[in-house]
Parts: C-alpha cells; sequence; structure tokens
C-alpha cells in the first residue's frame, strides 16, 4: 500500500488542467440555464406581468401540472406493481414479461403518439395524452423499483412476517418504504420527461408550455413570450429536482446481511394468475402491440416507402438514418469526453470542487430540450452567428442535455476500476497521458461503451432540440415522422418511424445484453 504522502505526489502534475477540464461540462449545462434566465429578467414588469398573467398561460400551467401529476401517479402505480409481480411473485414467463415490459423505453413517446392518433384522432385530448406518456414512460419506474426489490434484504420481510404481519401489511409497512428512493427517482424522471415533452404533445394537439414555446419561438423568434414562459418551464423542473431531494430525505437503505445476496422468497399467485396474466398481456399490447403494430400497418399502405417508387424514397431514408446516426455519434463522442475529466475527479479526487461541480451537471435533468435550444438560438444569433443551424452546435446541445447520462456511467465505471492500478502505473514512471490511454481507458472501457449507447440512442430518438437548431435542408428520422404526422401523412411517416424505433431497440437490447443484470440473470 503506497503512503498517502506518496500518493499525493503521484497527483499529476497537471491537476489544474484536470479540473478545468472538469469544469467545461457544468458550465455548458448553465449556458441556457442562465441565457433564458437573463432574458426573462431584462424584460420590463409590465410587460412580464402582461405576458404571464394571460388566460393562455393559466391553461398552459392546469394543462401542464395536471397531466404531470397524473402521469406520474399513473405510472408509479403500473410501475410498481409490475415490478412486484415480476421479481416477488411465482410469474409464468418471468423472464419474458421482464424484458417485454422494459421495451416500451425504447420507444420514442412521439412514436407512440405518432401510432394512436394514426388509429384514432379522438385520442386528442387528457386521456390520450395520459394513455401516451404513461405507456412511454412507466418503465422509469419499473425499473429502479424491480432492481431495488431484487437487492432488498429479505430478512426485514420474514422478521416482520414472524411478527404476526400479513403479506400485505408487510408490503406497504416494510416493503414500500423501502422502495422510497427507486420510487421517488423513478417519479421526478417521469415528472421531468413529462413537464419537457414536446413531440408527443404536438401530435396529439395537448397545449404544454413546451408546445406553446415552440408556438412563439416559431412566431416571435424567441420574443419575450418565449423566454418568459421558457423560464417558468426551468423554474418547474428545478422545483421537482429539490422536491425530489427533499421527500427522500437523508435515510440509509442499506442491506442488514451486508456481505450475503440471499433472493427473497417468492409468493404464489393462487387463482390471481389469470387475471395478472391478463393485466400483463393487456399492458404489452397497449404500450408495444399498438405502436408496432400501427407502424407496419402502415408501411403496407399507400403513400409508405413499401408502395412508392423505390429511388425516390430510398434516398430520404438513407440521408435521413445517416444524418441520425451521425449525430448520435458526434453526441456520443463529445459527451463522454466532456464527462470523463469530470467522473474521473469525481472518483480519484472526491471533495467540495467535484461535488459542486457533478451536481451542477445534473442541473441538465431539469432542463427541457426546448429551453437549451432557444438559448443557444439567442447566444448564436447575437454572438456567434456562423454557428446558427450548424452541426456543431447542434451536436454541443444534444451534449449539454444528455450529460448526466453520461456522468453516471462513466462515473461508474471509473469507480470499479481499483486505485491501486492507478498507484502502481504511477510508480513505475508511467505518465499521465499514457496512464489513461493504457490503463485507465482499457479498463473502463465497457462502462464508457454503455455510456456512449445511452447518449446515441437518446440522441437518435431526439425531437425538440433537432427541429430548431438542425442545418436547414437536414432531416434526421425523428424530424421526418414529425413532419410528415403533422401533415397527417402517416404512411409516409411509417418507414422512419420503423427504422428508428429499430435503432433504439437494437441498441437498448445490446445494452441489456452487455450490461444487464435483471431478472433474466436469476433462475
Amino acid at each position: 500500500m503506497i503512503p498517502a504522502a506518496a500518493r499525493a505526489r503521484l497527483l499529476p502534475p497537471s491537476h489544474g488542467l484536470l479540473l478545468a477540464a472538469a469544469c467545461i461540462g457544468p458550465l455548458l449545462v448553465l449556458v441556457p440555464i442562465l441565457t433564458i434566465l437573463g432574458q426573462a429578467a431584462w424584460i420590463a414588469p409590465g410587460e412580464a406581468a402582461g405576458l404571464l398573467f394571460r388566460p393562455l398561460v393559466g391553461r398552459l400551467l392546469e394543462n401542464t401540472v395536471s397531466l404531470v401529476a397524473a402521469s406520474t401517479v399513473a405510472a408509479a402505480l403500473v410501475g410498481t406493481a409490475v415490478a412486484w409481480c415480476v421479481e416477488r411473485t411465482r410469474l409464468p414467463g418471468r423472464r419474458i414479461w421482464a424484458v417485454l415490459v422494459a421495451v416500451p423505453l425504447a420507444i420514442p413517446p412521439f412514436v407512440t403518439s405518432y401510432a394512436w392518433v394514426s388509429l384514432s384522432d379522438g385520442l386528442q385530448d387528457f386521456a390520450g395524452a395520459l394513455l401516451v406518456v404513461t405507456s412511454a414512460y412507466y418503465p422509469l419506474i419499473y425499473l429502479p423499483v424491480a432492481a431495488a426489490l431484487r437487492g432488498m434484504d429479505p430478512a426485514l420481510e420474514e422478521t416482520a412476517r414472524a411478527l404476526g404481519c400479513s403479506p400485505s401489511a408487510c408490503f406497504w409497512r416494510v416493503v414500500l418504504p423501502q422502495l422510497r428512493p427507486a420510487l421517488f427517482g423513478g417519479m421526478l424522471l417521469v415528472a421531468l420527461n413529462v413537464m419537457v415533452e414536446f413531440g408527443a404533445f404536438s401530435l396529439l394537439r395537448y397545449r404544454t408550455f413546451t408546445t406553446e414555446i415552440y408556438a412563439e419561438y416559431r412566431t416571435g423568434f424567441a420574443g419575450s413570450g418565449a423566454a418568459l414562459l421558457a423560464a417558468v418551464l426551468v423554474l418547474g423542473c428545478l422545483l421537482l429536482l429539490a422536491g425530489e431531494a427533499f421527500l427522500r430525505g437523508r435515510s440509509r437503505y442499506a442491506r442488514v446481511a451486508r456481505f450475503t445476496r440471499r433472493p427473497a422468497t417468492l409468493l404464489g399467485l393462487g387463482w390471481t394468475v389469470l387475471p395478472v396474466l391478463a393485466g400483463l398481456a393487456l399492458l404489452v399490447a397497449l404500450t408495444i402491440g399498438v405502436p408496432v403494430g400501427m407502424v407496419l400497418y402502415w408501411l403496407t399502405q399507400p403513400g409508405s416507402a413499401a408502395s412508392s417508387p423505390v429511388l425516390a424514397t430510398l434516398s430520404g431514408l438513407v440521408s435521413a438514418t445517416l444524418a441520425s446516426v451521425g449525430f448520435g455519434a458526434a453526441a456520443a463522442g463529445l459527451t463522454v469526453a466532456l464527462a470523463i475529466p469530470l467522473g474521473y475527479l469525481a472518483v480519484r479526487h472526491p471533495g467540495r470542487a467535484a461535488t459542486t461541480l457533478e451536481r451542477a451537471s445534473f442541473l441538465a435533468q431539469g432542463v427541457p430540450g426546448i429551453v437549451v435550444a432557444l438559448a443557444l438560438v439567442g447566444i448564436a444569433v447575437q454572438l456567434l452567428r456562423p454557428l446558427y443551424q450548424s452541426a456543431g452546435l447542434l451536436v454541443v446541445a444534444y451534449s449539454i442535455l444528455f450529460l448526466p447520462l453520461a456522468l453516471v456511467g462513466v462515473r461508474t465505471a471509473f469507480a470499479q476500476v481499483p486505485r491501486g492500478l492507478d498507484e502502481a502505473a504511477r510508480s513505475l514512471g508511467l505518465a499521465w497521458p499514457e496512464l489513461f490511454r493504457r490503463v485507465l481507458l482499457p479498463v473502463a472501457g465497457p462502462g464508457l461503451g454503455a455510456a456512449a449507447a445511452l447518449v446515441f440512442v437518446s440522441t437518435v430518438t431526439e425531437l425538440t432540440t433537432t427541429l430548431l437548431l438542425s442545418p436547414i435542408g437536414t432531416r434526421t428520422l425523428a424530424t421526418q415522422v414529425w413532419v410528415d404526422t403533422s401533415t397527417l401523412a402517416f404512411a409516409a411517416a411509417a418507414p422512419y418511424a420503423a427504422l428508428m424505433v429499430t435503432l433504439s431497440l437494437l441498441s437498448t437490447w445490446l445494452l441489456v445484453r452487455r450490461y444487464g443484470a435483471g431478472v433474466a440473470g436469476m433462475s
């Protein structure tokens, strides 16, 4: 073991450069927040009051808040119930159900919206919006709750049952409190995603803050109305982040038997097995069957790629696919590059500076894509005009939005690298660039690849920022689906939707196959 004094000498002589590099990502995240808030602050009080206290804003607030609350509760109920059935009961076909109930996360919400709208225009209301976002986002609660159930110490439940608690009382008094971090974290993700969703609500003609901000931008070119609505949206997202942290509190949820991992005893379903299977089948039919089925249906209709001249449609499909893949690859590379110094600093040199930078980066979770786009549009038009509607500016926007995704993966990857490797390599005279290239990156490579894959999938399915910042004439799979569906050209949108869903499902499957540790690995 290297003494502390010697270990201190092994710190990179360019430690200041490491800190400077780690600051780049958080500063980029803060730019759109401060820009939008600054634009809103410069509006005259009278004008701001007139813009904010309109009946329209009240309606938008009611629509947004009611949908966020309803969809979060609905997703929590569905996700928790499904997780309990899959993880804690003798459910027939548990492994298959565990995969199927997670698949909707790989289908973009606006594709789900496209499927339902093309099936029936009677869903263009609150009920339709609630159905779409709950179908798309309940896996955000199912996945962490299922993981928490797998990791929970079964001794807690066994003790409660031995003391006379019924199964239902045991769930409410013992299991559910232990699920609080995972449940609240998932609910936060659902609430944030619903609050900043644009594509699904635009296709459903359901007006929220994001759809109105886009409309204000298109009519007033990021004027006062768009800036004020964007500021309200940012503050709402930040309040959600603060509220989740407060509710989560400082409670600890460790296993009693710290060095053992014993699976919990599975419960028999008895006569409820058929209703449970029917409910899961209905859920899969609504969340997977309808989107995939409608895409396949429209592929066979006149106006789709399958029924149009091959050369006329093939070029558009290839161009959109190459644009989506190119932006995804570039965003994945840049985002992971920004996350590497910050993740390494947080793991190897924890302290106040690293913690502050890391928390600033996670503020991106509360920054809607449309706000990032508006802020960068304003900066480009006023200060960096050559960058306006350039591919580089769009890739930077993706990196701002998805830095938290990359940072989680990068931080985990470096945390799993033994500290002794760094120390041994430095003691043998290996320079820091060589240490990263020959030691750290090969060992942490799988984790870095997972982080890059998550950013890639998110970029390919991103819509709002792409609509506002993509270079003139550039169409991605996501924007082409939105354009065609907005004009009710459902058949024309089908091949682009099919390609995008295929890319997303393939990437998600590869991630689960390579890095997943769910039910598929249990007997």
